[in-house]
């Protein structure tokens, strides 16, 4: 997130020089001035009020549908896989929260140089910790969905008998225990975190000071989620063209065909996957980058330009945690349903939306058919 630089020098230097020594004129001045900070404040204050209220009640409404869905079909194939969706959601909540209550606070308290920080700066390691973790989190949770839709969807018996709610609450259990001990690495010395230009929020050290230990750190969080974003990739390929080729075998008389809650978790997977691809990798390959870059001493005039993509990975990062909610929100098989009931009425009305808004009530035997689409 991007904050803007607050200068360091006296109020004193702010008064101009004058032959006459009107001083009325310098405290005219040093009052612009100070008003014109504060409007800069509240701008960059709002630039991080807004996307965290969005991002905290889109994860709440989620939550809500996710917590009802799973009370009704708590004992279907599908529980599991909404099961490991709350926990999404729920970490994804959490991920706005405290990282973003921090980074106001820094907002508000005004910048830190990267050059002053300490390693016992508790807050910003705890900061940097925060954003390590709840990066991680989403990464891993989409892999292990993808991975536990793929064996439900090629091997329906096998996933019938290993996939036990108790064993998704151990997996789940597993996922953050993990994240966090990667998190955790820098108590032991490997790696470390620092504040980032422009001084409001911390991250691994990536642009100065490097050392093994920190490339080591890095290396470990961007492989860590360029493999778990790969890996949901192919199980989501995998899963889909599975339930293609289901479709396409079919025989014409046959009843015999995917699931529609199959295809719905597919989609939503799908959607979860593309979503963090997009939001998460621009930050994890620029900082393996600006990190092997300054430990080999080759970044040279390219640093302040690596200072902006890094901040401009990180606001990309963060809206991951707003469009996740959203993804399941709106490719829930209600919502595709009505879609395609107001697409087939359109093309049947000659474009009459209003017309089609007052007679998507589907029928059985339409609901019947969106199924099967």
């Amino acid at each position: 997130m991007l904050a803007l630089h607050h200068s360091n020098s006296s109020s004193s230097s702010l008064i101009p020089r004058s032959s006459n020594g009107s001083r009325g004129e310098a405290v005219s001045g040093v009052a612009l001035e100070m008003s014109q900070r504060g409007n800069l404040t509240a701008s960059a204050v709002m630039v991080v009020v807004l996307p965290m209220t969005l991002g905290i009640v889109s994860n709440i409404v989620a939550l809500f549908i996710l917590a009802n869905a799973y009370w009704l079909q708590r004992r279907r194939s599908k529980a599991t896989f909404l099961l490991y969706a709350t926990s999404l959601v729920v970490t994804d909540f959490m991920g706005h929260v405290i990282p973003g209550a921090l980074v106001l606070r820094l907002y508000l308290s005004g910048d830190v140089r990267p050059e002053d920080s300490s390693a016992s700066d508790g807050m910003c390691q705890f900061l940097g910790g925060s954003m390590v973790f709840f990066g991680l989190c989403p990464l891993f949770l989409g892999c292990a969905m993808a991975a536990e839709r793929c064996l439900g969807v090629t091997k329906p018996l096998l996933h019938s008998s290993l996939v036990t709610s108790t064993r998704t609450k151990m997996c789940l259990c597993a996922i953050w225990l993990a994240a966090l001990c990667v998190a955790l690495l820098p108590c032991l010395q490997l790696g470390s975190y620092t504040y980032q230009d422009p001084g409001t929020w911390c991250f691994i050290q990536v642009l100065s000071d490097i050392h093994e230990a920190d490339v080591a750190f890095v290396l470990l969080f961007s492989g860590l989620g360029l493999s778990s974003l790969a890996a949901a990739v192919v199980c989501n390929t995998i899963s889909g063209l599975t339930l293609v080729l289901a479709r396409i075998r079919r025989k014409p008389g046959s009843h015999h065909s995917a699931k529609s809650h199959d295809i719905e978790m597919v989609v939503q997977l799908v959607g979860i996957t593309v979503t963090s691809c997009i939001c998460w990798c621009p930050l994890l390959i620029i900082g393996l980058m600006t990190a092997i870059r300054s430990y080999t001493g080759s970044i040279g005039e390219d640093l302040p330009n690596y200072k902006i993509l890094l901040v401009m990975g990180v606001r990309l990062a963060t809206w991951n945690q707003i469009l996740d909610p959203w993804v399941y929100i709106l490719l829930r098989r209600t919502v595709l349903r009505k879609i395609y009931l107001i697409a087939k009425c359109q093309a049947g009305l000659g474009g009459n939306l209003f017309g089609c808004l007052d007679s998507t009530s589907p029928t059985e035997s339409e609901k019947n058919e969106v199924n099967q689409a």
